[in-house]
């Protein structure tokens, strides 16, 4: 009796404990939320914008800070902007006459190639304004170099240690034949187009000589659409960068300076120096910085009295079934998109994709919202990183799409796949199976064994009758005959400013083009300024967010060289239903 008291007592004590720190806790995350996403900047009345890409990161829309993230680092976590509103804050400086100049510290720029297109593309129109932009560099990187070059003056550290990672555009390819041979698991791909690689990486042991073809291309097209600016901005010729590259001679702060990449080396105290100069000071103290992210912040509101209005629907993430608040789930899209048309008050719309596909039942449901949408008002397609596949399929019937040069896009392709674990069971695990039918086929989805040759053909079937609809769908909205279609797609992956040539899209331009061109399509109205912008969906709240991550689970691979592996196996639960897909096979960053 004694004991069982003390266990009492000694269970309640913990879990007052356990509540007691559970409170305080949940109190932090509640206050973190709060002040990250309620906090309102104050800002100089005039100064530097300071843009310092370690302090944000550029994504489609705007996102609250994650509070746990705030808390677990105890640092301040770095915003994230949406392009548009990146855009409009750099728009708004050009004409502010409190913002002096702009400095920027472009280490630790990342993220997708066109997102830093078209903050670089803002950043020029900043300086073709008359105001000058000035960079200081320690540690240069592909796509920090190529924002710093639009700059009137770059200047780099000169301290020992800087790393040079000025190399080039990369892209790797996982295949996982041989790892799936040893764990006898045997994946059947059934597909529609030669260049159509997004299930090669189960089926194959290296690249086909297609897809290895058409990723050169991209790889090609991307870096010589940056290249091209950077050589442009500094006045060397890009196939003499492209000689420093190949030929590892930029190492040593010294070899910038010598090749004509940058103007000067200096100290930080140097750095300082010349901005005290620049900002016509006494000294440095006395310079006023406008941190960029406050300043976008502060500068982006919505003018509620204008009453014409284009809506911007972010189709942002993979295309999948069903109702998820994230990625571009098919049932809420749609939704989503009929309650845009709906709204008498909106009069064009924006569909900006930045998707690589996904699932063909999604996009045909949210293709179908959108040809309706297009029944009363424009509709205007604008590409971010990506608009493949399934971003194609939902937007090649829009009025209009703009690119950028450096989007990937196309894949015009469909593919089906179906693990089959037969060998696993019996072979690996010692496993058997005894399988009762109603049917001669009542378990071909089962995944315990090999399809047969009439299954096959009866999958491969599906998929010409999806690849058909797909290219007539193409055919339709682009003005083409369905051969000339075929002949571009098979699956191919097309850089924007690739297929701008091929009819793929019809024009190389921003969001903010898109917006512009959407804007003068209403009548009565000159331009984006004479709009209010509306935005679907909503971005995540921090609340949201608290709410989202009480119940979930943290994948054990997050941060380790097997991430990339866990993501290549992430769409297995969804293929082994034999569903159709049409899907980018792959992503590019750029560092």
């Amino acid at each position: 009796m004694k004991n069982f008291v003390k266990m009492t007592l000694a269970t309640l004590t913990g879990l007052l404990v356990f509540c007691f720190v559970g409170f305080f806790l949940f109190a932090a995350v509640i206050g973190a939320a709060a002040a990250l996403g309620n906090s309102e900047p104050v800002l100089p009345a005039e100064g530097m914008l300071e843009i310092d890409m370690a302090a944000f990161n550029i994504a489609e829309q705007d996102q609250e800070a994650d509070p746990f993230a705030a808390i677990q680092s105890g640092e301040q976590v770095p915003a994230t902007i949406g392009i548009l509103k990146a855009i409009n804050a750099l728009n708004v400086a050009a004409q502010d006459p409190g913002v002096k100049f702009i400095y920027m510290k472009p280490d630790m720029t990342s993220g997708g190639t066109a997102h830093i297109e078209e903050f670089r593309t803002a950043l020029q129109n900043f300086r073709n304004s008359g105001k000058a932009i000035v960079s200081f560099i320690e540690n240069p990187s592909n796509g920090g170099y190529y924002l710093a070059s639009v700059s009137d003056k770059i200047y780099m550290s000169d301290n020992d240690g800087c790393m040079n990672m000025i190399t080039g555009v990369s892209s790797q390819m996982i295949f996982l034949k041989d790892l799936l041979d040893r764990l006898g698991i045997n994946v059947q791909l059934i597909r529609h187009g030669k260049y159509k690689s997004a299930g090669e990486m189960f089926v194959r042991s290296s690249s086909s000589k297609e897809n290895l073809e058409q990723n050169q291309v991209l790889i090609d097209s991307i870096w010589e659409s940056w290249v091209s600016k950077i050589a442009e901005g500094r006045g060397v010729s890009a196939d003499d960068i492209n000689r420093m590259i190949n030929g590892l001679e930029l190492n040593f702060p010294q070899d910038f300076l010598e090749k004509g990449l940058v103007d000067e080396l200096v100290t930080r105290e140097e750095m300082e120096e010349r901005l005290t100069s620049l900002y016509v000071a006494d000294k440095f103290k006395d310079v006023k910085s406008i941190p960029f992210a406050s300043y976008a912040k502060a500068k982006f509101a919505v003018d509620y009295k204008k009453k014409q209005k284009v809506a911007i629907i972010y189709a942002d993430g993979d295309i999948v079934d069903g109702k998820a608040k994230k990625q571009v789930a098919g049932d809420r899209f749609a939704s989503l998109i009929a309650k845009v048309r709906q709204d008498s008050t909106i009069k064009a719309v924006v569909l900006r994709v930045n998707s690589p596909g996904g699932s063909v039942l999604a996009s045909s449901k949210i293709k179908n919202e959108l040809d309706l949408l297009r029944e009363s008002v424009p509709v205007i397609a604008s590409y971010g990183n990506y608009a493949a596949s399934g971003g194609y399929w939902i937007s090649a019937n829009t009025d209009k799409i703009f690119s950028n040069a450096t989007t990937l896009t196309g894949s015009i392709g469909v593919f089906s796949m179906i693990p089959d674990f037969s060998g696993t069971l019996k072979n690996k695990v010692h496993v058997n199976v005894t399988t009762v039918n109603s049917n001669e086929h009542s378990d071909m989805y089962t995944l315990f064994r090999p399809l047969d040759a009439a299954e096959t053909a009866y999958m491969q079937a599906s998929v010409e009758n999806i690849y058909d609809r797909f290219t007539s769908i193409v055919a339709t909205g682009r003005d083409m005959t369905v051969e000339e279609v075929d002949a571009i797609a098979q699956g191919r992956v097309w850089a924007g400013s690739e297929a701008v040539n091929i009819g793929l899209v019809d024009q190389i331009g921003t969001l903010e083009d898109a917006l512009n061109y959407a804007a003068i399509s209403i009548d009565g109205v000159n331009g984006i300024s004479d709009v209010q912008i509306v935005e679907y969906p909503k971005p995540q709240t921090s609340m949201e967010m608290i709410l989202e991550a009480l119940g979930a689970e943290k994948s054990i691979f997050a941060g380790t060289a097997f991430e990339n592996v866990e993501k290549a196996f992430a769409g297995w639960d969804a293929s082994q239903s034999g569903n159709a897909y049409a899907r980018l096979p792959y992503e590019i960053s750029i560092r």
